[in-house]
Parts: C-alpha cells; structure tokens; sequence
C-alpha cells in the first residue's frame, strides 16, 4: 500500500460512524500553514489504519459559508452571543470517504465543499474567522466529539494543546517560510487557481501571525510535542520519522 496514493478499497478515514479502537492512541499533529500537517496525518492514518480528522477543514467550511452568505468580518463581531450561536446552529458539518478517491472529504449542509474551502479568498480569512472564540469553542467541541475512541489522527493548530492535551503522540511541524510558501504556490497552481507567489508568501505571513496572537488556542507547541523541520524532508522522510517515534513509544505498527 502506498500511505500517500490510497487503494480507494483499502483506505481508513473518519466517517461518520464511530467506534472504540482498544489498543490504539491518538496521534496530534500541529504547526504552521503549509507545512504539510494534512499529508502527514493522512499517510499515518493509512499506515496504521486509523481515523484521520482535519480539523483546519472544519474552520475552513464555516469560513466558506461567511462567503457564501456575504457575513463580513465586521458583522460577524457585532453579533450578540445568541445571534451568533443561531448562526452556527445553522453550519453543520461532516466528514465523508469519497469512494471514487478514498479521501475524507469535508460537507457543509450535506455538500461537499471540499474544493471550495481550498480557495485563497476562504485562506486570505479563516484565521481572522477561526480566531472568534465562539467559533472556536463550537469547533473544538465537535472535534473533541471524537475522544470517544482511539485510532485517531488529528492535524491542525490546536489540537496537542487545547484539543487533545492528553494525546500520547505530540508533533508540531515548521518549515522555512520561502518553502512553504512554494508548496502552496505549486499546489494552488496545480488545482488550477490563478496566485502570485507574493500573493501565497503574503498570505502566509499573516496567518502565522492571526495564527499565533490570537487570543483563543494561540497555536503554540505543547511543551511534550516533538518538533518536525521538514525544510529539506520528502514526505516518506517525514512518514518514516513519525513512524519511528511511534516505534520507540512501543505502538503497533501493522
């Protein structure tokens, strides 16, 4: 099995079923944008055959529904806080295998959305948007739903400290900016979306910083996280550092 070109027939990912997987831990992988947190995750939770959730996905839909119903940034903070719990009581959103790819996809309202919240106009806002601590605290409930078992992977910027505090395997991910920002540039690029390389380096910059002076779950590194520069690291390189971590944690690895 190849962990980052998935057999569709032999690919694990969360669906909207859960069930209890004895045995198994939970693996927290945070960092910085553009830093590969979602590759990673993806190839461990098809290594071990675990459950991936991507947590970004979740910001990144409501941040498309915003969008989509034209609720600026502005109108968003003068909401009350009942208004804005009415809000998101409206956003529901889950996760589903999409058949034909073997990839977790992320719906909003029952649609898929997957393709829309790559978009740089949902980047160029969803750290301002996910730094609402209403939306916050909405999301992270629902992703700390999924603490009713093991067996799960979970990326994002949050997750080792606010989410999971309690996951047995911490990595936080970083990478030179002027790599990052390549990675982004050329997988935009390849999705067919027209950006300037200023645009990409632009955008990341400011979400490192929405990201990380954020009054609500700054993104940080849990003190027991281990640190992963993946600056001069292929994604088997970066498979295979986790993997030997979890080796020497004593995890079965099938």
């Amino acid at each position: 099995m190849n962990p980052f070109h998935p057999d569709p027939n032999t690919f694990y990912l969360m669906n909207d079923e859960r069930s209890a997987d004895p045995g198994k831990i939970i693996i927290a992988i945070d960092g910085y944008s553009s830093c590969g947190k979602s590759t990673l995750a993806k190839a461990l939770a098809r290594t071990l055959h675990y459950h991936f959730i991507d947590s970004g996905s979740m910001y990144r839909a409501v941040t498309h529904y915003l969008v989509e119903h034209g609720i600026s940034l502005d109108q968003l903070h003068s909401l009350s806080p009942v208004e804005m719990e009415a809000l998101l009581d409206n956003i529901h959103i889950t996760f589903r295998v999409n058949p034909s790819t073997g990839f977790s996809e992320v719906h909003l309202n029952g649609k898929n959305v997957e393709s829309f919240i790559r978009e740089l106009k949902v980047s160029d806002l969803v750290s301002p948007v996910s730094a609402i601590a209403a939306i916050r605290k909405r999301m992270v409930k629902l992703q700390q739903s999924y603490d009713d078992h093991k067996g799960i992977v979970m990326d994002g910027r949050d997750i080792g400290t606010k989410v999971f505090p309690h996951a047995e395997l911490k990595i936080f991910m970083t990478a030179n900016n002027a790599i990052r920002a390549k990675r982004r540039f050329d997988e935009l690029c390849a999705k067919g979306y027209m950006v300037t390389m200023d645009e990409v380096y632009r955008n990341i910059e400011e979400r490192d910083y929405a990201d990380t002076h954020r009054s609500e779950s700054p993104l940080r590194k849990a003190d027991d996280a281990i640190v992963l520069d993946n600056s001069d690291m292929n994604e088997q390189q970066q498979l295979d550092f986790a993997l030997n971590e979890l080796k020497r944690m004593g995890v079965e690895i099938s």
